[in-house]
């Protein structure tokens, strides 16, 4: 049986959240399920469960999302969230910001084969892009990295009063609790587990908000170690950011 044969047909709850992007949303699937797994994108065993698990599971993000924003998705990956939220939201601008070229490369023809106008595909690391893509009012992610490493990379790319919306699971809470100094230090002035996609999927997505406050309003700038890719944090973002706000640096393990 080839890998397209195992992607179910797509629930009826599929045809509500897409609407008239429904057939748009049965090529994505089909996507993932046969260039994604073949590219290494998207692991054969996430066949089975890709309405559930992911499209949709992404596509009630927009719940979260506010009209006619710009939206810069990080560590895009296969597109997830990025690309269920373009389908479901032709309002949002949306930057899919991925640093490896052969998921950009799928990104790209994603984009263009789906006709996804107000989508964006952008290579590069969150840490390197600070000035060289506009400033975003949502930052949104999904399993990239801890939250507290997350924001890091996230939150320096908001406006002024923006949000970094993390689609998360069982652990959310905890995450959250874990990154409250750093959260803090990086100027968050709110933080607050939501629940999205109530009768759509079960169950409900998990997303950790995480509101600004105006910029560089934080005590102090917070970067992970020093070592590794966490270092080119430090680099890259760190030393921009605290030249502009001349605030010290706390470096996190």
């Amino acid at each position: 049986m080839t890998e397209a044969a195992e992607l179910p047909p797509a629930p009826e709850e599929a045809r509500e959240v897409f609407g008239d992007r429904f057939d748009d949303a049965v090529r994505y699937a089909e996507l993932l399920a046969e260039a994604g797994v073949q590219r290494g994108l998207i692991g054969p065993r996430e066949v089975p469960r890709l309405w559930e698990r992911h499209l949709l599971n992404c596509a009630v993000l927009s719940e979260a999302v506010p009209e006619g924003v710009t939206v810069c998705d990080v560590g895009s990956g296969a597109g997830l969230p990025g690309i269920p939220l373009a389908l479901v939201r032709d309002d949002l601008n949306i930057t899919l910001l991925e640093p490896l070229l052969r998921r950009t490369t799928f990104l790209t023809e994603v984009v263009e084969l789906l006709g996804l106008d107000h989508v964006t595909v952008v290579r590069g690391r969150a840490e390197e892009m600070l000035g060289k893509v506009p400033p975003v009012h949502v930052v949104t992610a999904r399993a990239v990295a801890p939250l507290d490493r997350l924001a890091t990379w996230g939150i320096p790319l908001l406006r002024p009063y923006g949000e970094m919306l993390a689609l998360k699971g069982d652990t959310a809470e905890e995450e959250l609790k874990a990154a409250s100094t750093a959260l803090s230090k990086l100027g968050a002035v709110s933080t607050s587990v939501l629940h999205v996609g109530e009768g759509v999927v079960d169950p409900p997505s998990t997303v950790v908000r995480v509101e600004v406050g105006r910029e560089y309003e934080a005590d102090a700038i917070v970067v992970g170690s020093t070592h590794g890719i966490a270092g080119r944090i430090f680099g890259s973002v760190a030393g921009r950011l605290t030249k502009r706000a001349r605030r010290p640096v706390i470096v996190i393990p």
